[in-house]
C-alpha cells in the first residue's frame, strides 16, 4: 500500500508535516503543543464535516419505499451510518479531552508511568495517553480478563 493510501485511511492525520525537533528543544514545549493542537483541531473539523454530510445524506436519501425489502435496506444503511457517527462522536470527545490536556500542559506523558509518550507515536495517534509499553501491558491484561 502506498504512503498516500495509508494517509488517506487515517482520517484527520494526513496533510501535515511531521514535527522536526530542534537541537536542545524541550519536550512538549510551546512549538510541539501548537503542532499537536493543529493536528487535533483539523481532525475534529474533518469529523464534524462528516457528521454534517451524514445528516444531509440521510435527509436527501430518506424515502418511504413501498417494498419492505427496500425499506429495510435503507434502514440498515442508516443504522450503519449512525453507528459510525456515534464512534466519531466519542472520538470528538476524546479529541476535546486531549486539547484540554494540551492547554493544561499535561499532554505527551504516559498516564500510567509518567514517561514521554514520544512525538512519532503521538503523530500516529494524537489522542494516545499511554506509552507503547504501558499500552501493550494494558492490552495483555484486557485479553487475560476477557477469557
Amino acid at each position: 500500500m502506498s504512503t498516500q493510501a495509508k494517509q488517506q485511511q487515517s482520517p484527520g492525520l494526513s496533510g501535515f508535516e511531521p514535527y522536526v525537533t530542534k537541537e536542545g528543544e524541550e519536550y512538549m514545549g510551546e512549538p510541539m503543543r501548537e503542532h499537536f493542537t493543529k493536528i487535533l483541531n483539523k481532525w475534529k473539523q474533518d469529523l464534524m464535516q462528516e457528521v454534517d454530510r451524514t445528516v444531509d445524506h440521510m435527509k436527501d436519501e430518506a424515502a418511504n419505499f413501498p417494498d419492505p425489502a427496500d425499506r429495510a435496506s435503507q434502514e440498515e444503511e442508516f443504522a450503519l451510518e449512525l453507528r459510525a457517527r456515534d464512534r466519531e462522536r466519542k472520538l470528538i470527545k476524546k479529541i476535546d479531552k486531549t486539547l484540554q490536556l494540551i492547554k493544561d500542559e499535561e499532554y505527551g506523558w504516559c498516564e500510567c508511568c509518567g514517561i514521554e509518550i514520544g512525538i512519532r507515536r503521538l503523530e500516529a495517534r494524537p489522542t494516545a495517553d499511554m506509552c507503547v509499553d504501558c499500552k501493550n501491558l494494558a492490552e495483555i491484561k484486557e485479553k487475560q480478563v476477557g477469557k
